[in-house]
């Protein structure tokens, strides 16, 4: 069904932030990059993200997913329909429970109903085949991190950060053939990253965000809150390792005592020395952290993860790469791969016993 050599796929983001929907281009072989193509974005609603996220936890069949759903496919099918020619699309759907040790993984959205409305081959549910074979199925940017430090030309190992509303490491040797292979990549989430912070700035003061990392840098870090957090057990935990997004849900309630800055410092100093943490597992140190998704706009944040980590922090775009679009393009890449019958994970991204390929594809009608 899709030809061979390079092809472009539109692939779509919906994170656990709930900013809204990514959609971006890539033409890829499943191995290779070739070229970045147009991208967009459709911002949710502030009645859409009330709705979203009153399902967060949720498994199928609990009340409010149903209506979670149909906002998920709304907004994908409205953004996606505006691109031309994609011969695939990579849809990702929109997280709202992970457990991989006990009921699995949740990601609502319809990817067939998507293949009908958009007229295109659909990949998608990405995760579920790596959770049935005892991975974590998360994080899934790790296979096209590896191809991204082929394309900006990377010689050293490279560490590609995202800072969504949970945070994401991907460590890269570059000198491997391939992502799969032994030694190649590390991958894990590193803690909580925006969603403490815009869900603190949402309550307190009505913002989505703290834009600029404003209101952390007129605050003071409760310095024994960051040590006290990075107790945790998870920190101790050997990598591969993945969260959902409330996994530290009581960390509104931790800063509840501290005036509005000084709650937003904290929560930010917690993030980045959740970052920090990390680092003790990669295999070798970094020749560079590369940083995509909102966090990156943080300037506190930011600063904080320059002082804490022993190599330069720098946003993505820094290597001619898009930030906000990384994750979108991921499942692009990824979507090709599945057809292709590539793996999309590994061992060492997610835990999963042997590399695997994941994904659903749903074809609209008359097209096989």
């Amino acid at each position: 069904m899709l030809k061979s050599g390079p092809v472009w796929a539109l692939g779509a983001m919906s994170g656990t932030s709930l900013d809204g929907v990514d959609g971006a281009m890539l033409q890829t072989d499943g191995v290779e990059i070739f070229a970045f193509g147009e991208s967009g974005y459709r911002a949710y609603s502030d009645t859409e993200k009330a709705v979203i996220a009153a399902a967060f936890g949720k498994w199928p069949g609990d009340e409010g997913v149903a209506a979670a759903a149909e906002i998920v496919e709304t907004s994908h099918a409205e953004l996606l329909s505006t691109f031309k020619g994609p011969d695939l699309i990579g849809f990702h759907g929109q997280t709202l429970s992970h457990d991989p040790a006990g009921r699995g993984t949740h990601q609502v959205g319809d990817g067939s109903l998507l293949a009908q409305v958009l007229e295109t081959p659909v990949v998608w549910d990405f995760r579920s085949s790596d959770v049935e074979m005892g991975g974590q199925g998360a994080p899934l940017a790790p296979f096209f991190h590896f191809a991204c430090a082929k394309w900006i030309g990377a010689t050293e190992p490279v560490v590609f950060l995202n800072l969504g509303g949970v945070g994401n490491v991907t460590w890269v040797d570059p000198g491997k053939d391939k992502p799969e292979d032994t030694g190649a990549l590390l991958a894990f989430d590193t803690g909580p990253a925006n969603a403490p912070i815009n869900d603190l700035v949402k309550i307190r003061l009505g913002q989505a965000f703290d834009k600029d990392g404003d209101l952390a840098k007129a605050g003071s870090v409760d310095e024994t809150m960051v040590e006290a957090f990075l107790e945790r057990k998870y920190f101790h935990k050997i990598p591969p390792k993945s969260l959902d997004r409330n996994e530290f849900g009581d960390l509104a309630e931790l800063v509840s005592g501290l005036e509005n800055a000084d709650a937003a410092a904290t929560l930010t100093a917690i993030s980045a020395a959740s970052v920090a943490s990390g680092m003790q597992y990669f295999p070798t140190a970094p020749s560079s952290i590369l940083v995509s998704g909102g966090g990156r706009h943080n300037a506190v944040m930011m600063q904080m993860l320059s002082v804490l980590l022993e190599c330069p922090v720098l946003p993505v775009e820094e290597v001619d790469l898009d930030g906000d679009m990384l994750e979108a393009q991921a499942f692009a890449y990824l979507a090709v791969r599945v057809l292709r019958g590539l793996a999309t994970s590994a061992p060492m991204t997610t835990g999963v016993a042997a590399p695997v390929g994941g994904g659903t594809l749903s074809c609209p009608d008359g097209l096989v």
